[in-house]
């Protein structure tokens, strides 16, 4: 055992790797302003110093710089082998992010963050391979240019004139540390002249264009802003704590001005980064089922903004109506500069109508100089000829006016009036309205209508001129009337449409939690629910656990997204808690988009949706698959606290048993024994036992052996426990015939009571019972003694058997004097509280804490009250149908 012992170093070590293993890792990354400012070099540097603290450093990927300093620094570190990707003939090294995990060192360097990976990788991007680094507990040194920061690409952009396509989200640096590296500007460009930071060509050439002092100074005042904001991000955020000044931010994802939306999601992710707060980006969509997720939503998650799709036909009052309900404090819009003033006159601008119905709240505008401005022309949702016209709609329509005009044609020639001719036209395209699809139809047959009117029913006949003075008045009003109320009934029909997509969502939110209530364990609420999602998507939907995600080789194949490449997709995700798959950046070969489900940072379950061309994955259906994980989440969080209940509830009942049963013993034994003792003492300190008279010594010898046989039934009492599962609190159990346990039972207690009377009553069929027939029979026996000892009473003891049609039913009844009001109310919430001593005599002994632990392991009922004639009934049920074992 010595040799085993670990010494103090090694637990330290010990606890190192725990604690590792544990936390995320941190990030550094050594911040500049350009090319060539030293960055790879100061990490080089570091990495070194840390190297000879005895910690484990691993380059993962240095940009070969050709540069001797850099070179000299790279030599004397380990080096991870770079991964080959082939691409058009070219082979491209790249970042191994599977052998760093494997490593697994202290820290690891990898430069250029914003590099986007060669095709083939597992991450689109370099940051998402430093991500899984970090949740797997490494700490990562890299490096990067301000330019390449999200929240300021369109400013670097509007500075140098330059776009950049490469960069990196903004919430990937909430938790880590920025180190500037910077030199003058000046030196910068001497160092550009040498040749130290690209060759002579390519020198000429970056001088031409980025690197102008004009530049170089303006990114280099931006990249030291940026590290101040990042520094005082904290600070201020404790401010907010400790003030309670709290600002919330709002931004309006417009889908006409795409570019509009791009400059405000940057402007406000800079304004929120540098209150430390958080923000909202509001999407309002008039159709989300045709709808996948935009560009600009995108953008605000990368930004870290908090995206928000609604769907809505009225934009003012949904916007309004979220601003009082999330509290937003200010917000975020852009102004088209170059608009049409048409346009306003029977359209306003929505900022100037916010102002008035949401006066407490700042509205910011961000300045936006357009062209043209788009009206009713989405660039992310565009509707081709054949979504706006279909042959269906066409006939229907044609048909409709047909009728209108033949009824019309009727009531003309019964004289019913022209107004009531106008009536029957409108009628129909209310009709028109209800049964196509779109505005186009609707607007078409209130135009029609009015045509076809004047043509066959306004004089001169069969012509388009008026003569009758008012008719030309009669017929613009015709036509305003029939547009007004055709547009009203397709805003009605499409919220009627909303209606009952909405509770259609609620009908299956409803089903899902009853069928939540009823499920025993996780695997069921998991299948459970992709049935339903299978269903309701058209498309197959899986949900894998955690036990199937870590023995993939115990999981059944069944269909596509069965498959162990797909498990090892939904693998990465359970782990890094991210999106992956179809549609993604990460893993994007996958059959289908995989989602994780989280509750309180913990992974529960991960959702796969099969990817289809024909039916693509709308923000209807994301949406709606994040509210069903939300549901999900809190059914498997119930479950989990129900069985963690249920355990408690075992171990608390285990420690009464055991508590019970050692009061009981301590008492119980004491009476016997003593009575042993005293009769056997009695006998051997008798000098003259000869004079001792023969009715006496039998009657010591008789008390002797009777409390010999309680013992000897106690005992049996006792290992009669040992047969209960001690860790579910259960029993084997077989099915047995009730007659002969009862048989048995009544042999038994004639042993030791042969002149008690006991009556027995069995069912006429012949009943098998689930259950361990040893116990029961130890259950049965117990309550014959106790009736046959504490009754005090000769008269005969009843024991019958009924049968339902769930349940057998064994009464064991007795005509003494009953049981007083303590020992009811003592006798199932356990002996804890008994004040009288419970011993052999009087209490109630170790047997009935006994049976009623047998009982509940039978998964069965005890009960016992006062007979109405005289005496007690203890009463216990066992069900006929065996329970599942847990």
């Amino acid at each position: 055992m010595e040799d085993e012992r670990l010494d103090p170093e090694q637990l330290l070590e010990k606890w190192k790797k725990n604690e590792q293993s544990l936390r995320s890792g941190r990030l550094k990354v050594f911040f500049g302003y350009a090319a060539g400012v030293g960055k790879t070099y100061a990490m080089l540097k570091e990495a070194h110093e840390q190297l000879a603290e005895g910690k484990t450093v691993l380059v993962g990927y240095v940009e070969p710089h050709a540069r001797p300093e850099t070179e000299s620094l790279v030599a004397g570190l380990p080096m991870l082998p770079t991964k080959k990707y082939e691409y058009k003939g070219i082979v491209i090294n790249e970042f191994d992010v599977d052998a760093a995990l494997q490593a697994k060192p202290s820290i690891i360097l990898v430069d250029e963050l914003a590099h986007t990976n060669a095709i083939g990788a597992r991450n689109r991007k370099r940051y998402q391979d430093i991500e899984e680094l970090l949740k797997a507990g490494i700490d990562v040194y890299t490096t990067v240019n301000v330019q390449h920061i999200e929240s300021l690409n369109d400013v670097v952009e509007q500075v140098t004139g330059v776009h950049i396509t490469e960069t990196v989200p903004d919430t990937f640096f909430e938790t880590s540390s920025l180190k500037v590296v910077d030199i003058e500007t000046e030196e910068l460009l001497e160092r550009l002249k040498q040749g130290k930071i690209y060759h002579s060509e390519n020198a000429k050439k970056a001088m031409a264009n980025f690197f102008k002092t004009d530049n170089l100074t303006l990114l280099r005042g931006l990249a030291i802003r940026k590290a101040s904001d990042h520094i005082n991000t904290t600070n201020q955020q404790e401010t907010q704590k400790n003030t309670g000044i709290h600002s919330k931010l709002l931004t309006i994802i417009d889908e006409k001005n795409p570019d509009m939306t791009k400059k405000c999601l940057r402007w406000t992710a800079r304004l929120a980064q540098a209150l430390g707060t958080e923000w909202i980006a509001l999407e309002i969509l008039e159709d989300t089922s045709e709808h996948s997720e935009s560009e600009n939503s995108k953008l605000a998650a990368k930004l870290g903004g908090e995206v928000v799709t609604l769907e809505s036909d009225n934009q003012r009052d949904t916007i309004v109506q979220y601003v009082k309900m999330r509290g937003v404090t200010d917000l975020v819009m852009g102004k088209v500069i170059k608009r049409s003033r048409f346009i306003r006159l029977y359209r306003p601008d929505l900022e100037d109508e916010l102002v008035a119905f949401i006066p407490d709240v700042d509205i910011h505008l961000v300045p936006y100089q357009s062209n043209k401005y788009l009206l009713n022309k989405y660039t992310v949702k565009k509707k081709n000829l054949h979504s706006i016209f279909t042959w269906k709609d066409f006939y229907m329509t044609i048909g409709l006016l047909v009728v209108a005009t033949l009824l019309s044609e009727l009531g003309s020639y019964f004289h019913i009036g022209d107004q009531n001719l106008i009536l029957i036209y409108i009628l129909f395209v209310l009709l028109v309205a209800r049964i196509t699809t779109g505005y186009l139809w609707a607007a078409l047959a209130s135009i029609a209508s009015v045509l076809m009117f004047n043509w066959f029913f306004v004089e001169p006949l069969f012509s388009l001129t008026v003569y009758k003075q008012g008719y030309p008045v009669t017929l613009i009003f015709m036509l305003l009337v029939a547009l007004l109320v055709s547009n009203l009934m397709m805003q009605i029909k499409k919220q009627a449409f909303y209606a009952m997509k909405r509770e259609h969502q609620l009908e299956i939110l409803y089903e899902l939690n009853k069928k939540y209530l009823i499920t025993h364990d996780k695997k069921e609420i998991l299948s459970t629910t992709a049935e339903y999602l299978s269903n309701m998507l058209d498309r197959e939907v899986v949900l894998y656990g955690e036990q199937e995600l870590k023995y993939p080789e115990g999981a059944p194949i069944k269909g596509p997204l069965r498959s162990l490449e797909e498990l090892a997709v939904a693998n990465w995700v359970f782990v890094n808690q991210k999106e992956a798959g179809y549609g993604t950046d990460t893993l994007m070969g996958a059959k289908a988009l995989y989602l994780p489900v989280l509750s309180n940072g913990v992974t529960l379950a991960v959702i796969g949706i099969e990817k289809s061309k024909e039916n693509p994955i709308t923000d209807e259906i994301i949406s709606f698959l994040e509210l069903i994980s939300t549901q999900l989440s809190l059914a498997i969080e119930q479950n989990k606290l129900t069985s963690e209940r249920q355990l408690i509830l075992f171990e608390s009942e285990k420690e009464r048993m055991r508590g019970n049963l050692l009061r009981a013993i301590s008492h119980d034994l004491r009476t016997p024994l003593t009575g042993i003792s005293g009769s056997v003492e009695t006998i051997l300190n008798d000098n003259d036992t000869a004079k001792l008279p023969e009715d006496t010594k039998r009657k010591l010898l008789v008390g002797i052996k009777e409390d010999a046989d309680w013992l000897i039934r106690m005992v049996e009492n006792l290992l009669s426990i040992t047969r209960i599962n001690e860790e579910t609190m259960k029993v084997a159990k077989s099915k047995e015939a009730a007659e002969e346990v009862v048989s048995t039972a009544i042999q038994r207690i004639r042993k030791s009571y042969p002149n008690s009377e006991i009556k027995v009553t069995l069912p006429d069929e012949f009943v098998l019972v689930p259950m361990d027939s040893i116990l029961i029979e130890q259950v049965l026996f117990n309550l014959m003694e106790n009736a046959i000892r504490h009754s005090e009473s000769d008269s005969p003891i009843f024991v019958t058997v009924g049968l339902t049609e769930k349940e057998i039913t064994f009464e064991i009844a007795d005509q003494g004097k009953g049981l007083t009001p303590e020992q009811l109310k003592l006798l199932f919430s356990g002996m804890t509280k008994q004040n009288t001593p419970v011993d052999s005599k009087s209490g109630m002994g170790i047997g009935l804490s006994i049976v009623k632990t047998i009982i509940m392991a039978h998964d069965g009922t005890l009960n016992a009250e006062n007979r109405p004639q005289g005496g007690a009934i203890f009463t216990f049920t066992l069900p006929l149908e065996r329970k599942e074992q847990k």
